[in-house]
């Protein structure tokens, strides 16, 4: 077996009762839980594990709450002794690799992307901005679509490349309707628009990054123990004051999926373990690396499988 890494997913993935068999079980997980109540001062707990899904799905609450059982699921890893050689995450999932690296403490964390979410629906009024899925188009050409409507006056640009065949477009209501089209005359083999709240990850997140730069400066970020794969470079970020500008420039940026698990192969990675609700992470990295092992920790179930498959394997 080669090197492993730990991959956290990011929003979209939760659901109510996440978590809920794994703190019946481990002390450990539950005091997470507890520690995300405290620090945030609220009842998060609550919202994830009982609902409803329309104050689970508001990003100030989607955000800290896969944080926090991303987080919780992490716990029983390292019980077992199982640790990573690197981590990535996919946008807020990269909040929970850099915890898994020792680079920020769970607290800091789940504190910083509760006001993540806060000031990334502050930033531009509801209706405004949208993101849509472009499928079976490659990034180039998307990026010329996406910069000839904005030079028309209407931004769009691209937020998140999960695969060779999957980029996801985020800007102003009218730039994605208008780039979405554009793509479907361009060749593109379907366009989805997506159900979310914001355009994450474009420029019009900048006003919230800048928001976010002020909560992270009062806060330790420390050198990773554990190498962590960037969203904004794709390549390996550990010293502190390199973290910090990282998660400022994320929320603008876009988080290049397909480069990270191609960086990550480099790196001599051929075992992959997604941390957290949902398995959206495991089916893209089959898109990038088919011979890679991979395995999804999302439960009590899932978590013992993936230990007993590893032992075996070692």
């Amino acid at each position: 077996m080669g090197k492993i890494a730990f991959l956290f997913p990011g929003q979209g993935s939760q659901y109510v009762g996440m978590g809920q068999d794994v703190i019946n079980e481990y002390p450990e997980a539950a005091k997470i839980f507890a520690a995300a109540d405290q620090r945030l001062d609220y009842p998060l707990s609550k919202v994830i594990l009982e609902g409803p899904d329309e104050q689970l799905t508001l990003t100030e609450n989607t955000q800290p709450g896969i944080l926090t059982v991303s987080v919780a699921l992490l716990k029983l890893l390292e019980k077992e002794g199982i640790t990573p050689d690197y981590t990535a995450g996919h946008s807020l999932g990269e909040y929970s690799a850099l915890v898994a690296s020792k680079a920020m403490s769970f607290e800091n964390a789940v504190y910083a992307v509760r006001q993540r979410g806060l000031f990334m629906e502050e930033a531009v009024p509801a209706g405004m901005g949208t993101m849509a899925a472009v499928l079976g188009m490659k990034a180039d050409k998307l990026t010329d679509v996406c910069q000839r409507v904005t030079a028309g006056g209407d931004t769009v640009q691209l937020a998140n490349l999960n695969s060779s065949s999957q980029i996801v477009i985020s800007g102003t209501k009218e730039g994605v309707e208008k780039a979405s089209a554009l793509a479907r005359e361009e060749g593109a083999k379907r366009v989805v628009p997506l159900n979310v709240s914001g355009p994450f990850h474009s420029d019009l997140m900048k006003p919230a990054a800048e928001k976010l730069r002020a909560v992270l400066s009062d806060m330790d970020i420390h050198d990773a123990d554990i190498p962590v794969i960037a969203n904004v470079t794709a390549d390996i970020v550990q010293e502190g004051g390199l973290i910090y500008e990282r998660l400022i420039e994320q929320l603008y940026s876009p988080v290049r999926w397909v480069e990270t698990v191609e960086r990550l192969k480099e790196l001599g990675v051929d075992t992959y373990i997604e941390v957290g609700p949902g398995n959206v992470l495991s089916g893209l990295v089959k898109k990038v690396d088919r011979k890679a092992a991979i395995y999804q920790v999302g439960s009590v179930e899932t978590c013992h499988s993936t230990i007993q498959a590893l032992k075996e394997r070692s």
